[in-house]
């Protein structure tokens, strides 16, 4: 997909999602199943609010619908503390209505993997 189809730079995108997961994840020292539901929300609003505040202004609502996909996979951990495969798994999505043009992109957050997880993060938005 040419970069002008983005709503905004696929490096900007990129920064929102990692800002977002250091944010929701951040001080987590290892995956926590108790926790993932909010932290996938966390960066699912984050990255949401982001999306809505830079696409938009005071006059002019965002002229996409935006969907954002959160999923926290935990790591196996092995008898020896090393990590593995995968075990635990949370996935969540939210989303924002309003647009013009489709499109995807999907991002993993390398800051979890010291963490003994992954995040991976999709955006999608719609057009109309």
């Amino acid at each position: 997909m040419p970069e002008t189809a983005f709503p905004i730079s696929t490096q900007r995108l990129e920064e929102i999602a990692n800002a977002a997961c250091e944010q929701a994840v951040g001080t987590a020292e290892k995956y926590q199943h108790e926790e993932a539901a909010q932290w996938n929300q966390a960066i699912i609003n984050s990255i949401l609010q982001s999306l809505i505040s830079e696409t938009s202004s005071d006059s002019t609502p965002p002229q996409y619908k935006y969907v954002v996909n959160s999923t926290t996979i935990q790591h196996q951990i092995s008898q020896e503390g090393v990590t593995g495969g995968r075990r635990g798994m949370h996935s969540a999505v939210g989303a924002y209505w309003n647009t013009e043009k489709d499109g995807m992109w999907s991002h993993k957050w390398e800051g979890a993997e010291k963490r003994g997880m992954d995040v991976v993060i999709s955006v999608t938005w719609i057009g109309l």
